[in-house]
């Protein structure tokens, strides 16, 4: 039986080798142990019989977006749900602290489709685009898909009168000819 909890100083050992592993395959960004130790309060760990088997972070990155980020599952473990079960965890947490916008970039959109995340444009996070992907190699040929859940459906702008939570509209995404809703911003 997997269980999905907060992660614990004493989880880092064993988060860091399935972090360098998909690191090491560019499945996600490179965390040093020091970055994970900093960022404990962040990450959910997926635990089976006492062993970590996958993990996954919530980072805030203003008070109207947060991202999904290095969601990583065993492959061992593979199939068996528990990355389902880190995102409904951090999907939780998201609307417990009341952010309308939750998305995650991802090699693998059709995964997060499933859970009710919408494709977008990496140009509508203009936040993470400036903390994270300007550092990143891939950055003029990224190979990730964005993908944007709205948490808060009645909350439409802020006090700027700027466009809180995109509109959704329909496209024809290159999956064969399933219309998938992107998120316009």
């Amino acid at each position: 039986m997997i269980t999905i909890r907060a992660a614990q100083l004493t989880d880092v050992a064993e988060m860091m080798p399935l972090l360098h592993e998909y690191a090491r395959q560019a499945e996600i960004l490179p965390r040093t142990e020091d970055d994970v130790y900093r960022s404990i309060r962040e990450w959910v760990v997926a635990e089976e019989t006492g062993r970590v088997v996958g993990m996954g972070a919530l980072l805030i990155l203003w008070r109207d977006l947060a991202e999904i980020r290095s969601l990583v599952i065993d492959p061992t473990t593979h199939g068996q749900g528990a990355g389902r079960q880190i995102v409904n965890y951090l999907i939780a947490e998201a609307e417990r602290l009341n952010i309308p916008r939750l998305f995650a970039l991802t090699r693998k959109p059709g995964f997060f489709l499933k859970l009710g995340f919408h494709v977008t444009r990496i140009e509508n996070l203009p936040r993470k685009v400036k903390r994270d992907c300007v550092y990143c190699p891939k950055f003029h040929a990224c190979d990730e898909v964005a993908v944007i859940m709205p948490l808060a459906q009645d909350i439409l702008h802020h006090d700027d009168h700027e466009p809180l939570l995109a509109v959704p509209r329909m496209i024809h995404y290159e999956n064969g000819h399933e219309l998938i809703p992107l998120m316009a911003a």
